[in-house]
């Protein structure tokens, strides 16, 4: 699976990419994460991307012909099956986005920063708009991490334990259970019997209603009729 990402600020993106799950997944060949420097596609000698806005107001706006230079350089390599824009204004990102993107081979994902980007940049070229919350950050390169991160522990062989990802927070619209692990007693704190029992329906059981009592008491917009 190949993910592009857009942005001004590469070095930005150098951290989150080169530790963990992620490093990992690309070690194994089973993603792929290219950053590709905005300035680099811009006409102008000062490589500047962004200019006032029409109608006046505050900020600056990310213009259109660095974005098009850089969108169309790079689908002459390849389909994108998504063109993401992180919003605020967009989807929220949850599991079962972060379930299907999964299936995708190429993903293309844009950072807007300053005031945002040229309209017609999104009416164009974007097929799917994604927010991780609502708040506004400085730009899309957190997000565009996050989002990242989301997908690529999902593919298969990522993960050292195959069924982790199942069993994950949001997977059944459910809050994950407590988890403990030893000592089985810390100061006068112990793991729940149950755990300990050797008896895995009992402990399934206790799980399930542990997650769905804690989804209750802390989520419970997850919890349909």
């Amino acid at each position: 699976m190949r993910f592009d990402i857009v942005t001004v600020l590469p070095g930005l993106l150098e951290g989150p990419f080169a530790h963990s799950i992620l490093q990992r997944a690309q070690q194994k060949g089973l993603a792929e994460i290219h950053v590709h420097n905005l300035r680099d596609y811009a006409d102008n000698k000062h490589k500047s991307v962004d200019d006032y806005p029409y109608g006046g107001g505050s900020g600056m706006v990310m213009t259109i012909q660095p974005f098009a230079n850089c969108i169309e350089a790079l689908k002459k390599e390849r389909h994108y099956d998504e063109i993401i824009f992180m919003s605020p204004d967009g989807e929220r990102l949850n599991q079962p986005i972060a379930n299907h993107l999964v299936s995708h081979q190429n993903i293309l994902i844009l950072c807007g920063h300053y005031k945002g980007i040229d309209q017609r940049i999104r009416d164009i070229y974007v097929t799917r708009e994604i927010s991780i919350g609502d708040y506004v950050l400085s730009g899309g390169e957190l997000p565009a991490a996050v989002l990242v991160d989301a997908v690529v522990r999902l593919i298969p062989g990522v993960l050292s334990d195959e069924t982790s990802a199942l069993s994950d927070s949001f997977q059944d619209d459910l809050l994950d259970a407590p988890v403990y692990t030893r000592p089985a007693e810390w100061k006068g704190h112990s793991v729940p019997y149950i755990l300990l029992s050797g008896n895995q329906k009992a402990i399934d059981e206790w799980r399930h209603e542990q997650a769905l009592e804690r989804t209750r008491n802390r989520r419970p917009d997850l919890l349909s009729d």
